[in-house]
């Protein structure tokens, strides 16, 4: 089974997908899907659907994980982290996937087992339990498997 995390945001959004098979799991794609300032928001959103699009062509996950918006006291921030969410749950909807939101606090428990981890702390696990060669870059992309193996360990089909 392969699954779709994101890390949702209009600037940088994180994606990383994960095959499970049995109780391993691998690392089978991640990145970033990078916007500019320069273009409008409809442009950013179009870029990011179309690259979640492609991703899910291309890979054919049967589950997609997002992070939750967790609260921002930058209200722009918010908004745009929420429009990008917007875009990816359009796109999972688009092609009949079912997605699982996690907030922040979840998955930090779920890959490192605990809730308050550092950015390194989920990288270098990820890394780990993905048995990665090297470190998970950008952040926004560790963050994304990250929700990926979460989503992995949550869902288990019946025996």
């Amino acid at each position: 089974m392969i699954i779709l995390g994101i890390d949702p945001g209009t600037a940088r959004t994180g994606y990383g997908l994960v095959e499970r098979s049995g109780s391993t799991l691998r690392s089978v794609d991640y990145g970033c899907i990078e916007t500019t300032s320069e273009w409008t928001l409809p442009q950013r959103l179009l870029a990011i659907h179309g690259v979640i699009t492609h991703l899910i062509e291309t890979y054919r996950p049967e589950l997609v994980g997002v992070e939750r918006l967790f609260f921002n006291k930058n209200v722009q921030t918010a908004f745009a982290v929420g429009q990008a969410r917007g875009a990816v749950l359009l796109t999972a909807a688009q092609h009949g996937l079912p997605v699982y939101e996690y907030g922040p606090h979840e998955v930090k428990i779920a890959v490192t087992g605990y809730g308050r981890a550092q950015k390194d702390q989920v990288q270098r696990m990820v890394q780990v339990v993905l048995g990665l060669a090297q470190l998970p870059r950008p952040d926004d992309a560790a963050d994304a498997l990250a929700v990926a193996i979460c989503l992995a360990h949550a869902h288990r089909p019946a025996a």
